[in-house]
């Protein structure tokens, strides 16, 4: 039995939001395996579609491949079956990309994002025989591929990454993360393979509108909103249009502290939902000043009345 699923096949439609969780450390910078478990619980009860570990989002090149899979056995044990989850199987070589494949299908996960090495470079033909030898190692990997814009990723081409997915069947899903996404998106959909089920957005949700319009069948932001985001996609879906576009424009300023503030930013949020005690991170981003926590905890002020997961009750210390 599939520990994501709850069925032998190990298949699952992805639409809809899927939050890439943040890693939480103490202190001390530890991995923080209790608070782990509250960032999960705080996305399962947003009423999630289901959730992504480790991503970009995850400090997943500051983890090492033991604490990789300990907190991807605690988000399994967590979430309990409630919703699927997707691991990153992301890493800095092939072999390391197929030991994480590996063993997210010895815990009963079968659905993988990965972006090809930036080692690999951008030539389709190398990005091809890449992901071949991934779904001919593990013939049961249902792939995501991601495709991150520069200097994280490759910024395939449209054109590479339907050239990479029509000759392969593994590859059910892309997440395109290309700034801007829209147009992408709609490239790669207008030249589908019958085997392609979708593509998600990332970009933190700062595009979700205009990649929704354009026929992507979900999202993949960070969890911080996900309460927020959940909504907004509910009502995209439901023909609200003005709803989500409310949604999505009262939120988006606190978005744009993320795009250069990144995982700092989303554990900083989650401070202030009492969910996380500090915004430590790995990565290397800047420590926020007096005057951007004041900025943050006014944007936050000015949408508390949509947080009711996990409601603003305290300024964060």
């Amino acid at each position: 039995m599939d520990q994501n699923t709850g069925s032998a096949s190990g298949k699952v439609a992805i639409r809809g939001v899927w939050p890439v969780l943040c890693t939480p450390f103490t202190r001390d910078g530890h991995i923080d395996r209790s608070a782990m478990r509250r960032i999960v619980k705080f996305a399962c009860d947003s009423a999630v579609d289901g959730v992504v570990f480790p991503g970009f989002a995850s400090e997943v090149d500051e983890l090492s491949p033991d604490e990789r899979l300990a907190l991807l056995e605690i988000v399994l044990d967590e979430v309990g079956g409630s919703v699927p989850v997707l691991a990153g199987a992301s890493a800095a070589s092939l072999s390391d990309v197929m030991a994480r494949v590996a063993e997210a299908e010895r815990l009963g996960v079968h659905i993988v994002m990965i972006q090809a090495p930036k080692s690999i470079g951008s030539d389709a033909g190398a990005v091809t025989a890449f992901y071949d030898v991934i779904a001919r190692s593990r013939p049961s990997a249902t792939i995501i591929l991601q495709n991150a814009p520069a200097p994280r990723g490759s910024d395939l081409s449209p054109a590479a990454v339907l050239e990479v997915t029509r000759s392969n069947p593994a590859i059910r899903y892309v997440k395109e993360e290309t700034i801007p996404s829209g147009g992408p998106i709609s490239a790669i959909l207008g030249g589908a393979p019958a085997h392609l089920a979708g593509v998600m957005g990332g970009g933190g949700a700062r595009f979700v509108i205009d990649e929704f319009l354009r026929g992507a069948c979900g999202a993949m932001p960070a969890v911080e909103l996900a309460d927020i985001h959940v909504r907004m996609w509910r009502a995209l879906e439901a023909g609200r249009e003005a709803e989500g576009r409310l949604l999505y424009e009262r939120t988006l300023p606190l978005l744009m502290i993320q795009s250069h503030a990144r995982m700092r930013l989303t554990k900083r949020v989650l401070m202030h939902r009492g969910i996380l005690d500090n915004d430590v991170v790995r990565a290397k981003i800047p420590a926020f000043d007096a005057r951007d926590l004041d900025e943050i905890e006014a944007l936050l002020g000015r949408i508390s009345d949509l947080f009711h997961v996990a409601p603003v009750a305290r300024a964060a210390e």
